[in-house]
């Protein structure tokens, strides 16, 4: 991983880390290497207060339901770079009976614990294949105070992932896009736009494996926002720091010229104590403006691009315009660090500035940071939970997705008519669908081939973004842009990742042809595929083609038993349908009934 111009870190693994669930003191570190607080030994059950949460993410909540579970899960930085702590946890439980060395608190039948990797690097799936190895490993011996293979993992995992790039297969493992999302594709492109609006979007799911490779995989589709858009993705406040300076919203340190994370620089004109005093925002409401956490000047948008005026404020020291992104010095694709996101970015400034300022991804909450969906300083989440408290409590999310019924549930009528896909859209995801069914049925060379596999998954949502971004930048562009539906658009415009993107010059979106992949004159074709996706997307078009699949079951029963009653069921059929035709407008996300009280309304 690059340096980016600091000194090089000792090795990608951070510690290894054992929690456990005590009888009366619940989840808890049991031992960690090096110690999680260097003063303290390796079996101290203390923890740095940033990382509080740490025994509850990595055992997560009901994980007695299941034999072994795996976790994702993202923690705050301890020292002054801006960098994500990304933790890869593997639960498992075993019975306490079957024990070689029974200690004095094993007072239940099962034991379980889970062994934690806390890595600088987001090689989520390559860390969890060597930790569920050695995590089988240390159980199998029956005696947890056997660490010595725990210390031989950190050596080793240090060993073998220093100087790994990431980029390629080794980032990606483990996520499968035809194996890990249970969505349509449609629906995925729909999640895709969710993520670009940087909404509050809350996967809920059980158990938390299948939860963090939905999540991630979904992210997997953004160009370069594993590898590098997560450096900032969890800088967020403790609960029992919640009367601290919310430094995200001082204007005095929302600046242009503003190089690293917010929560590292100071305040030399304020003293200790004016720090400390409570400043809450303008808007003390979770949905206050954007205005509240905009890094640039809104005259970058109302002015044209590469305009002096427009720009003048965004220049460096030296004197060069930071709207023209430097050469490449690295050499490894290309990537230089972005003056205003912060961001490793490659030619066309992928990966968006998206989860940083107080953006979140959290691939796993714990029910002990449930505060953060509606703390003032978080503008918004993606961020995947579990417990069902969180599903319930729907207004603090603006989409909650729920993975087991692929189903995508919003409140907000303007949110919904922002997703709305277009014929284009709908066009983008049957080519996708198509393609990937007809390389899946070959059974000997299911996934291996390039088209319809994950990698040709993830280039095409890169063509997509590509194309959406170079037609943003073209002069009298409305009917460009209406094929990705003018109501995202004009949201997604006024969004952070876009202005901080839109604030650079990068000359390689010359390379991209703008305008829709698939735009063109409507069709026959477009009409079926709006009938298709309006009965599979929409809760009256399912309930319809139910009663048309029960209503055509009648036919043929009646119809042997007594003919003329052939007549009647058509009849019926024939107003089913009519009743149908109506929901062609309907968005592919519900409007959710949180019981059913709501549901008769």
């Amino acid at each position: 991983m690059e340096s980016c111009g600091k000194e090089e870190p000792k090795g990608p693994v951070l510690h290894i880390v054992v929690v456990g669930f005590h009888h009366k003191r619940g989840c808890q570190v049991e031992f960690s290497y090096p110690p999680l607080i260097p003063a303290e030994g390796h079996d101290s059950n203390n923890l740095p207060e940033k990382w509080k949460y740490l025994p509850f993410l990595a055992l997560p909540d009901g994980a007695h339901n299941y034999q072994e579970d795996t976790v994702y899960f993202h923690l705050p930085s301890l020292n002054e770079e801006m960098k994500c702590v990304y933790g890869v946890s593997c639960y498992r439980q075993i019975e306490a009976k079957a024990l070689k060395v029974r200690q004095a608190d094993v007072t239940r039948e099962t034991v379980q614990k889970s062994v934690c990797v806390l890595s600088r690097v987001p090689l989520y799936g390559l860390i969890q294949a060597k930790l569920q190895l050695i995590t089988h490993a240390y159980f199998e011996e029956k005696d947890f105070s056997q660490i010595s293979i725990l210390k031989e993992l950190y050596d080793h995992m240090n060993g073998s992932l220093r100087g790994t790039t990431l980029e390629g297969s080794q980032v990606y493992l483990g996520k499968s896009l035809f194996l890990t999302l249970s969505f349509t594709y449609t629906k995925v492109l729909i999640l895709f736009k969710l993520v670009l609006l940087e909404k509050k979007v809350l996967f809920y799911v059980s158990p938390v494996n299948r939860l963090v490779g939905t999540l991630m995989t979904v992210l997997s589709l953004f160009p370069g926002m594993i590898e590098h858009g997560l450096a900032d993705s969890s800088h967020y406040h403790c609960k029992s720091s919640i009367s601290e300076t919310p430094e995200s919203l001082d204007p005095a340190r929302i600046s242009p010229n503003n190089h690293t994370s917010v929560a590292d620089q100071s305040q030399p004109s304020a003293s200790p104590q004016d720090r400390l005093q409570p400043h809450p925002p303008s808007h003390t409401s979770p949905d206050s403006s954007e205005s509240d956490w905009e890094t640039l000047d809104p005259s970058v948008l109302e002015a044209g691009e590469g305009s002096e005026g427009s720009v003048k404020h965004l220049e460096a020291e030296s004197g060069e315009p930071i709207t023209v992104q430097p050469k490449s010095v690295t050499g490894q694709g290309q990537l230089t660090q972005g003056l205003v996101s912060g961001l490793e970015e490659d030619q066309y400034g992928l990966p968006l500035a998206i989860f940083t300022k107080g953006y979140l991804c959290l691939p796993y909450m714990a029910l002990q940071q449930h505060h953060l969906l509606s703390d003032v300083r978080v503008r918004g989440f993606v961020a995947g939970a579990t417990n069902i408290l969180f599903r319930q409590q729907r207004h603090l999310s603006d989409a909650v997705i729920d993975v087991e019924e692929a189903r995508i549930h919003v409140d907000d009528p303007e949110l919904r008519r922002m997703l709305s896909l277009s014929t284009a859209d709908l066009r983008f995801s049957d080519f996708l669908l198509k393609h990937v069914t007809e390389n899946r049925e070959d059974v000997f060379l299911d996934g291996t081939g390039w088209e319809g596999g994950d990698e040709w998954i993830r280039a095409q949502f890169a063509l997509y973004l590509h194309s959406l971004l170079a037609s943003t930048l073209q002069q009298d562009n409305e009917k460009l842009l209406a094929d990705y539906s003018s109501a995202f658009i004009s949201a997604w415009k006024i969004t952070h990742n876009y202005r901080v993107w839109f604030s650079n010059k990068h000359p390689a979106m010359a390379e991209i042809t703008p305008g829709h992949p698939f735009q063109g004159q409507y069709s026959v074709a477009d009409v079926k595929l709006r009938l298709s996706h309006s009965v599979q997307n929409s809760e009256r078009g399912k309930k319809l083609g139910n009663a048309v699949i029960t209503t055509s079951r009648s036919v043929v029963q009646t119809g042997k038993a007594v003919g003329q009653s052939v007549g009647g069921a058509l009849t019926s059929a024939k107003s089913a349908m009519s009743s149908w035709f109506s929901t062609l407008a309907q968005p592919a996300v519900t409007s959710p009934a949180p019981d059913s009280t709501a549901s008769k309304q």
